[in-house]
């Protein structure tokens, strides 16, 4: 009995040997490349194709249309709100230049009148001031004149006592004022 079991797996090997040596014999291979399975393998073919492409073009394009929209608009709409955005930018812009512009114009005005101010005010006090040393002016030759005076009346004392004090120191003599100026008329 026990010779048996041990025949079967011997038997049931050589079958398969003999199994794949015929298949092998007959032209084995793939089934794929095999005409009688072209049949059935061009019809599970289209039908997965029509299967495929009806999922594909049902559900997934239609949803990838809409994402792909939808990311178009969003995309054309922040376009354009950036471009509003830069236009108000731009107008703003704009503005500020302007009423830059008119600051430093007024600025420049602002300037001018203050120096027309200072210049004026420059003029009126160097005008007084000018006015008051004229006054000096002619106070101190006022002056110049009286003492030049005072001293042309005292010149003639003066050259008397001078006169006096030469004869004096060259003769010894003393010599009275009348004295003096009649001799200094008789010279002229």
């Amino acid at each position: 009995m026990a010779a048996e079991p041990t025949s079967q797996p011997a038997d049931s090997a050589a079958a398969h040997t003999g199994e794949s040596t015929e298949a092998a014999q007959s032209g084995g291979g793939l089934p794929q490349f095999k005409f009688e399975f072209w049949g059935g393998q061009i019809v599970w073919l289209l039908l997965i194709f029509a299967v495929l492409y009806t999922l594909l073009a049902k559900v997934f394009v239609p949803r990838l249309r809409k994402v792909l929209d939808v990311r178009a608009e969003t995309i054309a709409s922040a376009v354009n709100q950036a471009r509003t955005v830069q236009s108000e930018a731009d107008a703003q812009a704009a503005a500020a230049k302007a009423e830059i512009e008119q600051a430093r114009a007024a600025s420049r005005a602002l300037a001018v009148e203050a120096k027309t101010k200072a210049t004026a005010e420059l003029n009126k006090r160097q005008a007084a001031e000018d006015e008051r040393l004229a006054g000096e002016l002619a106070k101190a030759e006022d002056r110049i004149r009286g003492l030049r005076d005072a001293a042309m009346t005292n010149v003639s004392s003066i050259a008397v006592e001078t006169a006096q004090a030469i004869v004096e120191r060259l003769t010894g003599s003393t010599v009275t004022e009348a004295e003096i100026k009649a001799a200094g008329q008789g010279a002229v």
